[in-house]
């Protein structure tokens, strides 16, 4: 997996004005649950024919950054959680367990 490292409002403001489907993890390094989850994001990623670049916001670091996502597209602030967005519209969210990476791939490459 290529994550990319989401830290500045510049980024996010790309991100929301771009037609693109990317996908953020929001990710807490000191949770268990959230290493985990990032974890089994890479072990899937790894058996994929498609190599995905995914943005990682470490949301300890960047809480604003966090908080932002949350309010633009109008989803609750969860650690760990994926979106997938395109634009300024949120096309899937999940959260702790409910993160399953075959939904998330579904989106990546419908693009």
């Amino acid at each position: 997996m290529n994550w990319i490292e989401l830290n500045t409002e510049e980024q996010l403001q790309e991100l929301y004005q771009s037609d693109k489907v990317v996908a953020i993890f929001k990710h807490s390094t000191t949770c268990g649950i959230s290493n985990m989850a990032k974890r089994s994001l890479e072990r899937m990623s790894a058996t994929s024919d498609h190599d995905y670049a995914i943005y990682l916001l470490d949301l300890l670091r960047y809480r604003p950054l966090s908080n932002e996502i949350a309010q633009r597209w109008n989803v609750e602030h969860q650690s760990p959680q994926i979106l997938i967005v395109e634009g300024k519209e949120s096309l899937y969210d999940a959260s702790h367990g409910d993160i399953q990476f075959d939904e998330i791939e579904q989106y990546l490459t419908a693009i």
